[in-house]
This record gives C-alpha cells, sequence and structure tokens, in this order.
C-alpha cells in the first residue's frame, strides 16, 4: 500500500514536472512571436506612420532575444521547429524531446497569434473596412503569416526558404561552438537577435524569411479559423507548405555545411590542450625576457 502511494506520488510529479516544462516552452515561443506579429500589426496597420520594413526585423530579432533570455537556462529556448529537428539529427537533442517542442512551439504560435489580433482587432477591421482578406491592397493576412512577392514562383521560394534557414543554422552552429568562437558567456540571447535581424535586412523580402515552421503554421491556422478562411492555404500557388518543408531542408543543411567543413576540423582535445600549453608558455617566456614591460603595464 506504502510502496503504491510513493509510485503514485511519483508519477504525478513527473506529469507535474512535464506539464510546467511544456507550459514553459510554450510561453517562451509566445512572447518571442507576440513581439514579432506585433511589430507587423503595427506597421501594416498604421500605414507606415509607426514602422516600416526594418521596423518588423527589428521586432522579430528582439523578440527572439528576448526569448532566449526567459527560456535559454530553462527549456534550451528551442522556438523553431527547423533548428530543434536538426539538432536531434546531430544527436545534440533527444528525439523524445522533439515531440513537445514542435507541440509547445505550434501552441505559443497560435496563442500569439490570437493575442495579437485581439489587441489590434479595432486597428485590423478599420485599416480593412471589415473585409479580410490574404491578397489585395488591404490584405491583412501577411500579419500574421507569411506569403510570397507576388513575382516569386514556389520552386524559387522554397530555394528562398532553404538559404535563410541554412544560413540560420550554420550561425547558431558557430555561436554555440566551443572550440571555435562561441557568443560569450551571457550574450547568446542577444548574439542570436542579431542574427535573425541580419538574415531579415538581407534575406526576407521574397516571402517574409519565416525560416520556421512553427512560426508560419500556427498563426496561419489561427486565421484560417478567425475569419480569413481556407484562402490562408490556397494563396499563392497554394504557398503554405513552403515555409513547413523548406525550413527542415534548410535546418539540416545548414547544420550539415557546418558540421563537414568546420566542426571536423577542429584540432582534437588533446591537441587543443597541447596549443594552450604552448600558448601558456609562450607568455611565461615574454614574462621572463621582458619584466620592465609587465611593470609598465602594471596599475
Amino acid at each position: 500500500m506504502y510502496s503504491a502511494e510513493i509510485n503514485y506520488c511519483n508519477q504525478f510529479s513527473h506529469c507535474l514536472c512535464g506539464c510546467l516544462f511544456l507550459t514553459g516552452c510554450v510561453y517562451v515561443v509566445f512572447i518571442f512571436k507576440v513581439f514579432g506579429l506585433g511589430s507587423v500589426a503595427q506597421v501594416v496597420t498604421g500605414r507606415g506612420a509607426f514602422g516600416e520594413y526594418l521596423s518588423v526585423n527589428v521586432g522579430f530579432g528582439l523578440g527572439v532575444a528576448m526569448g532566449v533570455h526567459i527560456g535559454g537556462r530553462v527549456s534550451g529556448a528551442h522556438m523553431n521547429t527547423a533548428v530543434s529537428f536538426s539538432m536531434c539529427l546531430f544527436g545534440r537533442l533527444g528525439w523524445r524531446m522533439l515531440p513537445v517542442y514542435i507541440l509547445s512551439q505550434l501552441i505559443g504560435s497560435f496563442l500569439a497569434a490570437g493575442t495579437i489580433y485581439s489587441l489590434y482587432y479595432d486597428a485590423i477591421y478599420h485599416y480593412c473596412g471589415g473585409n479580410l482578406t490574404v491578397s489585395g491592397p488591404k490584405a491583412t493576412a501577411g500579419i500574421f503569416a507569411t506569403y510570397p512577392a507576388p513575382y516569386l514562383s514556389l520552386h524559387a521560394g522554397f530555394l528562398d526558404q532553404v538559404i535563410g534557414t541554412a544560413m540560420l543554422l550554420l550561425c547558431l552552429m558557430a555561436l554555440s561552438d566551443q572550440r571555435n568562437q562561441p557568443a560569450p558567456s551571457g550574450g547568446e540571447p542577444i548574439a542570436v537577435g542579431l542574427l535573425v535581424l541580419l538574415i531579415g535586412v538581407s534575406l526576407g523580402s521574397n516571402s517574409g524569411y519565416a525560416i520556421n515552421p512553427s512560426r508560419d503554421l500556427g498563426p496561419r491556422i489561427f486565421t484560417a479559423i478567425a475569419g480569413w478562411g481556407p484562402e490562408v492555404f490556397r494563396a499563392g500557388n497554394g504557398w503554405w507548405w513552403v515555409p513547413v518543408l523548406a525550413p527542415m531542408v534548410g535546418g539540416v543543411t545548414g547544420a550539415s555545411i557546418y558540421k563537414v567543413f568546420v566542426e571536423l576540423h577542429h584540432p582534437s582535445p588533446c591537441e587543443h590542450r597541447r596549443e594552450l600549453e604552448d600558448k601558456a608558455e609562450e607568455e611565461d617566456q615574454l614574462t621572463v625576457a621582458y619584466p620592465s614591460i609587465n611593470r609598465i603595464m602594471e596599475p
């Protein structure tokens, strides 16, 4: 009887911890998306009076930075399905965690879209006159999900998302590589946020640089429910699947490039330790050879 109660308490404790972890992951994505989608809503409904394209890039970049600040030490700040999948593929994250992260990312994105819709409800209806459209001069669906530019074909858009996400993963691998030149301790959120900003200002005009399946799919589902209808899946020649599939391909591509051309060429741990010892020995020799320089440099 006593052991059964202990087992029940342990199961309840594990279940509670799992729920809290999932909630934390959802919250991180929610924060990131609220800032990002909010910046788009402000620019669109304000007709450029409250920001421009750069404002959107800054909003998403700083939103990512805040998400990493909040969840970096708790959940790893997994806000991007393509990143989570790539980390699993390269053995940096357990596969059993992938469904948890994907679910939390979709829920967080969906809730963020609902929050921005509520906050900007009056502004959206004032802007479009109550006609919720996906395309056209008064289109508002692009506040929540990405859509291709009129000139962009599906295959070019697919390549656009592959390259954008590949650049994201390649740089993220470098920023976290302790045997290369990683971001300074505590500076990771700003570094990742600047990376997202950089991708936005350089690779974002074709299709809004989703580079994240959950960033696009969750809000797109919300708009389909909230009044824009099934057109959100038909627009752009059925564009919706491109920002879902292409970032997964791009993420693996970028991570593979870094692995093959950089990470595999790092010196072995023994060689790295030897290099550090040689460098320390050289510094000691300089100290002995030029003691006067050290006295001058002393405060």
